[in-house]
């Protein structure tokens, strides 16, 4: 094993040096039906790379380190609230019962929240799964250095069309406005800095002008924005942070833009993975979770997925066309052509070609699973093969065994799982089977073709078949004029055959 510590995709969010700002609160508004993901998950728990889009932005938020962090909920709010307790116990959930726009949902945050919060409050919608924590770092860095009261994460596009214009004080760079597309004029129009949806207040400055939004426009709604023009008219400064990359702020609104981001995260994930010392032969055939980590030199082959909590480690090669979830993979093994799940491969073993590893799957040290081979809830020794067209279930196998080809561990008995214990070197034959629960001690053989139902003490042979008899003729008497039947009289007429 390498001394480098493991390397995380996860932390796909960070963007260079460890955000240094501060929030005293983040909210994350989530509360939306999201109507053109035409789907019966709510939008916000739609994955990209293992992880639910609102899961991204927390994750996100929570390198800023917030004082308190909480996420607006609305439509199916149960499994939206299941799923951040389950995610992250430490995430707060405030109720928008009825959606009456932005301002309405963060008024319902900061009611949760019991009091405005002294100092920065970050605002982040819930379906920016590519928005990162370093982002909003420099966010939070420019609304503080700014003295601002709110600070606009906005992002230069190549085609501004629907989107709000920033319009600026060419003098101050302060913000003057967000115009709509709809009501921009001409010079307005080819302005490409575009609002994001994303701000930074000051909590105290937030909680008043919240109180004076006016839901006297065509939606009836209580709308953030208006907030903007609420502080600069009381003489407020309203300033911009213009994000890195324009990608990072998209919403993600139907399944075209879910698998757009899906494409964009799996991108920077695998450079990132590529810098830190791993060989990707074909990125784009090759997709990993944010969850999974690696170690420098290890290789992945064309056509693989790396799903969940799957490490690999120093010189692992993978693939090509495999797909492991939580599956961790030894110093210097091969897994080819393999799906594995819950599974550990130890250091220099091998398995595939057209493996398949079940939950409980334990691999030792210089181990093989070969071709055709399944396993499940299985304990495999170091040096300890299983090479072809078997099953083994509910087994532990010592070291240096060989189990034969076509062999069947027999662990359910139509109720009960039973389990199968094979000792250290044995040489068992093929097409075997072993009817648990059974043991097989050290250093044992088992005849081809053999039927284990009994315990075989060390050093022994078991052999558990029928004898085998011979009906002479009975191809010929039984199958006459058939091709085998005149195949058996010609190989009968040849010179030097038996009579």
């Amino acid at each position: 094993m390498s001394a480098t510590p493991p390397q995380g995709l996860g932390s796909a969010h960070t963007g260079g040096e460890a955000p240094s700002a501060t929030a005293a609160a983040v909210v994350v508004l989530a509360a939306g039906a999201g109507t053109r993901m035409k789907s019966a998950t709510p939008k916000v728990l739609h994955e990209v790379s293992g992880r639910s889009l609102v899961g991204h932005v927390v994750a996100a938020s929570r390198e800023l380190e917030p004082e308190q962090l909480v996420v607006v909920v609305g439509h199916e709010r149960e499994k939206v609230q299941a799923h951040l307790a389950e995610s992250d116990a430490d995430v707060r959930t405030a109720v928008q019962v009825e959606q009456n726009g932005t301002g309405h949902a963060v008024r319902t945050a900061l009611e949760e929240l019991g009091a405005a919060p002294e100092g920065t409050v970050l605002v982040v919608c819930g379906d920016t799964p590519l928005l990162t924590g370093a982002t909003l770092a420099a966010l939070a860095a420019t609304h503080t250095a700014d003295g601002n009261a709110v600070t606009v994460l906005t992002a230069e596009v190549p085609d501004a069309t629907g989107y709000g214009r920033i319009v600026r004080d060419h003098a101050t760079g302060a913000v003057i406005s967000i115009v709509e597309h709809k009501d921009a004029s001409e010079a307005e129009l080819a302005i490409r800095e575009i609002n994001s949806g994303v701000f930074a207040f000051d909590g105290r400055l937030l909680a008043e002008a919240l109180g004076k939004v006016r839901t006297d426009n065509s939606q009836g709604e209580e709308y953030l924005t208006d907030v903007l023009g609420i502080l600069r008219t009381a003489g407020h400064r309203v300033g911009a942070s213009v994000a890195g990359d324009h990608r990072e702020i998209v919403g993600i609104n139907n399944r075209v833009q879910l698998a757009q981001a899906r494409a964009l995260l799996n991108a920077r994930l695998l450079e990132r993975a590529m810098l830190a010392g791993v060989s990707v032969i074909d990125p784009a055939s090759v997709f990993v979770d944010v969850s999974v980590t690696f170690e420098p030199d290890s290789v992945i082959h064309p056509g693989t997925q790396l799903l969940g909590t799957t490490h690999l480690s120093e010189g692992a090669e993978v693939g090509p066309n495999s797909r492991l979830n939580d599956t961790v993979v030894g110093a210097y093994a091969r897994v080819d052509n393999t799906v594995a799940d819950g599974a550990e491969v130890g250091e220099h073993a091998t398995v595939g070609p057209y493996a398949y590893l079940r939950p409980g799957t334990r691999l030792g040290t210089r181990g093989k699973i070969g071709t055709y081979v399944e396993t499940k809830n299985a304990t495999i020794g170091e040096g300890s093969k299983v090479p072809h067209l078997s099953y083994v279930g509910d087994a532990t196998i010592g070291e240096f065994s060989n189990i034969g080809a076509a062999s069947v561990f027999v662990n359910y008995d139509g109720q009960d799982k039973h389990h199968t214990t094979i000792g250290s070197h044995c040489r068992t034959g093929s097409d075997n089977m072993f009817v648990a629960p059974i043991t097989v001690g050290d250093g044992v053989y088992t005849a081809a073709g053999s039927v284990i139902t009994k315990n075989v003490p060390a050093g022994a042979l078991a052999v558990a078949r029928g004898q085998q008899r011979n009906i002479e003729g009975w191809v010929a008497r039984k199958r006459p004029g058939s091709a085998a039947a005149r195949a058996a009289q010609a190989a009968s007429e040849e010179p030097g055959a038996e009579s």
